[in-house]
Order: structure tokens, then C-alpha cells, then sequence
């Protein structure tokens, strides 16, 4: 500890608890749990039904009526009841129960389905009085077992609206049971959000200033500055930043993780078969390390077809395997331990340029060479659409994770330390849906971070923006976010925070800047100690210098670096003393 001197020896007493958060009088929490499995019986429906009658079916077909012409039947196995829709000739003939919805609520939905055979799609749809239909979410229904569709949507009028599911395959049956639908006012979710935050990513910490006698100082100026925060918050960098100092700063007073945008990418670093170069990520990694920014690697394999190089496309699927085995190997071996995770094939549930070439398991053979390369870091799977788009069949969260799992049950690939990538390359936002999603993703119980977040242009995109960020950093489940957004000479990818001259915020990266004060990412909280001489501050979790005045002290004095982590781990009271 450093010794400036002063008229008092200062004893600093921390210890932490857990922040109460803010609450909304008599607000209904929100419920984070799904299920990835298919079960014998269902759960309970969520929130006992909300607004929807006889959710348990319970009381025969009370509340339910047929939908596009469909036979509907109560059954009932080993105990548990439930509703059918049979005889369908349309993809939307099935069960149906008629609601009420309210203008600017937010409503979340689900239900647990079964088909008559196994792998078959199953979307639950809102038809309004209007004539619009709202999607509330998907599922791939199997036989013999339950699965948990889970949804939402925010309801854009009011009026009357008619629940039903669909699938394009009319052959089979649609099994209905434990369904729930439960609106939220805005201040409710708000309420869900600042609850989380308050939970997952703060903690209070109390603070008392006593002399060496142990007499309690007042009027104690504390000073405690954030110098790296827990929570990874960051954005795309690309070769630009190596020329601009203005962009350095810029980066670099905001984010404590980046991933290059193209510049390990295999159509960068071997543009010519046979002639790898790296100069351009490692002058970016080296910039990076000397700053302490962590760093994702991305991405060893593209699997869209347009993005890959003529030499690539024109190889025999002999050739194409020997080629991909020697770019990962060579890729993941020169940046071995430098990087906190890899998206080791990108966006395989959209596209299947590999499998197309070398047989179905092709990713699942990328991952087992990555693991083989290096075993210690996390390998993604990257995607987009699964939180943006309900209406993509493609990527639907069962979809994700089903993927998921083909890789981790591939042969040797057990031992792999897997994660799931959410691009989150958003137009119009679902919020319901994007909590909804993750916490259907969130079952998996692999780490889940937003990788390559932005919202398209136009007249709403900051509003967006702010949803979005609000939204995903109040997710118990998401480890990290990182936006897409870095500047090149000509501009950027579809949103801009800065102007890419001067590197003057615009309004999107005003937002970006208020939410990193509001949530403590970054800057100073300082106070003065009461007459007991205690001070309490709300902290994100993170790395912290504390530093004290008092009065009759002739200077301040550096004391010592303070974590603050979640408190669901044991602290122990941290003594920090000045001496005279």
C-alpha cells in the first residue's frame, strides 16, 4: 500500500451484499425457465394459464373450439389430459381458443405440443380481429414425448385475437396441453429487467472509514474507480484502428472485447491457395493485447457458399478436406491461448457449402478438429435470426439447439467446451421474443453470448438499439455482447456509432455511451462517508481502485484494488488501511 501521509490512520471496512433492484408494486415475475427436453408428462403450464382457460385441459374441451375445419378430441394418458386436432386437410386446421389482447402490453406464451410422429414443425399463431396474424413461436414436436414451445410478442392493438397451431404437414396430429399466455405492462418488464441487473450484475458495497482507534470517520471522501469490468461488453474492430489514433481512443475508452470483422476470416489470411498471411490480425491482436481488449476469434469456417474464394469453391471434396483440416489447424494453432473463444463454423443452420462437399457431418468434423487444436477455448456456434426473426423456419431456437447437439454428440467431441453465438442482426425487435428464445436456448446450460449485434437503419434504429441492449444485458443468461459496428474508411456495416473521421459519437453510440454509465461499465462513483462514516455504492461486478480524503488528511491516499462479484459466492469482509 502507498504511503502519502496525513493526520489520521484510515481504516477502510468493506463487505457486500445483495442489491435489492426496483420492483413494480405488485408485479408478477417474470418465469426464465424452459425446457430443451422432450418429457413424458408436460409441466404445469406457466403462470397457472395467465389469460387462457382451462390451460391443463383439465376440464374437457371448456374454453376450446376447432380451428380451419379440424376434428378436435380430450384425451387422456397415464393421468395427464390434453386436447387433439385430427383429420387436418390445411396447415393451420387445429385447436383453438378465443383472447383478448391489449395495446402496448407484452405478452409471453407457451404451450407443450406432441405430434403423432416425430420432427415436425409446430407454430403457434395469433389471428387477430384485424386480420393480421401475430407468430408467437415454434417447435419441433416428436411422438410419444412433450416438448415446450416457448414465445411472445408485443401486441400492437387491441382487440380480439384467435390462438391456434399450425404445421405444413397435414398428415399428423397436433397434441395440446399446459398452455400459457400472460401479458406484462411495459413497467412490469422494465421491472423484470432492472431485477435481473440488480441480481446478476451488481452488488452493494458498504464501505466505513474509522480511525486507527476504530472511531468512525465522517465527511470521508471515497473515490472508487472501475478499472475492468466483469461483464464482456464490446464491439467489431477492423484494420482501420491500426492508422487512427482518434478510432483508438475512441474503442478503447468504451469496450473491454472485440472481434475482427474480416481479418482472420480464411478468405483474408489466404486469399491465394498455398499463401497465408496473418500480418493483419496480428498487428490487431498485438494493439489489442496491449490494451487488455479480449478478443473472439472469427471465424475459421463461413458455410454460405457466396463467401468463399474461387481456389475453395474449385476443389474435389478430397482436396476441400485436406484444405480445411490445414486452414483450422493453422489458424487455431498460431493463435493458441490468445483468444477467449472461436466461432469455429459460422452460420451452419442457414447454409451448408461444407456439408455439400464433404458429406452431412462436416461441421461436426470442424469441431472435432478444433477441439483436437485446442481443447481450453470455447467454440461457438454463430448464427443469425434465431432471436431476430420468429418467421425463420431455419434458425428457430429447437432448430439451434437440435444443431447443437449434433455437434456435441459427434464422436470425440464430448470433451468440447461448446457455447452458443446469437448474431443478432435485428430490423424490428420482438422483445418478448428475444427473452423468450434465450431462455429456451438457456437449457442447453452452455454459455450464451450476442455476437455481432446492430439494428438496420431507419427512423426507430436507436429506439431499437436501446430495446435490444436493455433486453439482452438484463438476461440472466447471457455471458456477453459485443456490437457490430466498427468503423472502416468508408463507413460501416449497417450501423454506425461514430462518424468514422473524428469519431464524434452519433446518436446510436450516445445510447451505447449511456447504458455503459448506467450500468457501471465504466467511470468513477464517489461519495462522502455519513456521521457513522459508512458510504454505500451499487457496483457492477468488476475490478476497482478505492481511494479516501478525509478532512484532516493533508492528501489522499491510493489503497488497494477491491472485486466485487456475485454475492450467490462467498466474500468475506476486505480490511484496507492507510498509514500515516
Amino acid at each position: 500500500m502507498k504511503n502519502i501521509g496525513g493526520r489520521h490512520n484510515l481504516l477502510l471496512l468493506l463487505s457486500t451484499f445483495f442489491f435489492g433492484g426496483f420492483e413494480v408494486l405488485n408485479a408478477l415475475p417474470y418465469d426464465y425457465t424452459a425446457s430443451a427436453e422432450c418429457l413424458e408428462n408436460p409441466h404445469k403450464p406457466q403462470y397457472g394459464g395467465g389469460v387462457i382457460v382451462n390451460a391443463e385441459l383439465n376440464e374437457g374441451l371448456k374454453g376450446w373450439s376447432s380451428f380451419g375445419n379440424a376434428k378436435i378430441q380430450h384425451r387422456e394418458s397415464k393421468g395427464n389430459k390434453f386436447i387433439v386436432a385430427l383429420g387436418r386437410n390445411q396447415q393451420h386446421a387445429s385447436v383453438s381458443q378465443k383472447v383478448s389482447l391489449q395495446s402496448g402490453k407484452l405478452y409471453t406464451f407457451s404451450a407443450w405440443i406432441q405430434a403423432s410422429k416425430g420432427g415436425v414443425p409446430v407454430t403457434a399463431m395469433f389471428k387477430t380481429g384485424s386480420g393480421t396474424y401475430i407468430r408467437a413461436g415454434s417447435i419441433v414436436a416428436e411422438s410419444n414425448c412433450w416438448s415446450m414451445l416457448k414465445g411472445g410478442f408485443p401486441a400492437n392493438a387491441s382487440g380480439p385475437a384467435e390462438l391456434y397451431f399450425e404445421s405444413k404437414d397435414t398428415s399428423v396430429e397436433i397434441w395440446v396441453d399446459s398452455i400459457s399466455l400472460q401479458p406484462f405492462t411495459e413497467e412490469e418488464w422494465k421491472s423484470h429487467q432492472d431485477q435481473s441487473i440488480a441480481k446478476i450484475r451488481k452488488s452493494n458495497v458498504k464501505i466505513q472509514a474509522v480511525d486507527k482507534q476504530g472511531k468512525p470517520l465522517a465527511n470521508a471522501k471515497i473515490s472508487i474507480q472501475q478499472k475492468t469490468p466483469t461483464f464482456p461488453f464490446g464491439c467489431s474492430l477492423t484494420k482501420y484502428i491500426l492508422k487512427n489514433t482518434a478510432y483508438q481512443n475512441w474503442f478503447l475508452s468504451r469496450f473491454t472485447v472485440a472481434t475482427f470483422g474480416d481479418e482472420m476470416k480464411w478468405y483474408s489470411t489466404e486469399n491465394t491457395q498455398g499463401l497465408e498471411d496473418y500480418s493483419v490480425a496480428d498487428a490487431m491482436l498485438q494493439f489489442t493485447k496491449q490494451h487488455n481488449i479480449a478478443v473472439r476469434g472469427h471465424n475459421v469456417f463461413w458455410d454460405d457458399p457466396f463467401y468463399q474464394l474461387g481456389w475453395v469453391k474449385s476443389l474435389s471434396p478430397q482436396q476441400l478436406a485436406s484444405a480445411t483440416q490445414k486452414r483450422l489447424n493453422s489458424v487455431m494453432n498460431k493463435y493458441k491461448g490468445q483468444l477467449i473463444g472461436w466461432d469455429v463454423v459460422n452460420e451452419n443452420l442457414h447454409f451448408n457449402f461444407f456439408e455439400s462437399k464433404m458429406g452431412a457431418n462436416a461441421s461436426a468434423l470442424f469441431y472435432n478438429w478444433a477441439i483436437r487444436a485446442d481443447a481450453a477455448t470455447t467454440l461457438f456456434l454463430n448464427e443469425y435470426n434465431t432471436i431476430e426473426e420468429s418467421a425463420d423456419e431455419a434458425t428457430t431456437p429447437t432448430k439451434y439447439l437440435r444443431k447443437l447437439k449434433e455437434m456435441r454428440t459427434f464422436p470425440g467431441n464430448e470433451r468440447g467446451r461448446f457455447a452458443i453465438g446469437l448474431e443478432s442482426h435485428f430490423t424490428t425487435p420482438n422483445i418478448p421474443y428475444i427473452r423468450s428464445s434465450i431462455d429456451t436456448l438457456a437449457a442447453a446450460g452452455v454459455p450464451i453470448w450476442i455476437t455481432e449485434l446492430d439494428v438496420a437503419n431507419g427512423p426507430k434504429q436507436t429506439l431499437y438499439l436501446e430495446q435490444i441492449l436493455r433486453e439482452t444485458y438484463a438476461h440472466p443468461h447471457i455471458q456477453g455482447i459485443v456490437l457490430w459496428a466498427g468503423p472502416t474508411e468508408k463507413g460501416c456495416y449497417r450501423m454506425c456509432l461514430t462518424d468514422n473521421i473524428n469519431f464524434k459519437n452519433l446518436p446510436n453510440g450516445d445510447v451505447v455511451d449511456k447504458l455503459i454509465h448506467e450500468w457501471g461499465l465504466k467511470g468513477l462513483v464517489s461519495g462522502t462517508t455519513d456521521a457513522k462514516g459508512f458510504f454505500e455504492a451499487s457496483l457492477s461486478h468488476g475490478d476497482y481502485d478505492v481511494s479516501i480524503t478525509h478532512p484532516n488528511s493533508k492528501s489522499s491516499s491510493l489503497v488497494q484494488r477491491l472485486n466485487v462479484k456475485s454475492t450467490a459466492s462467498s466474500q468475506k469482509p476486505l480490511f484496507l488501511k492507510f498509514s500515516s
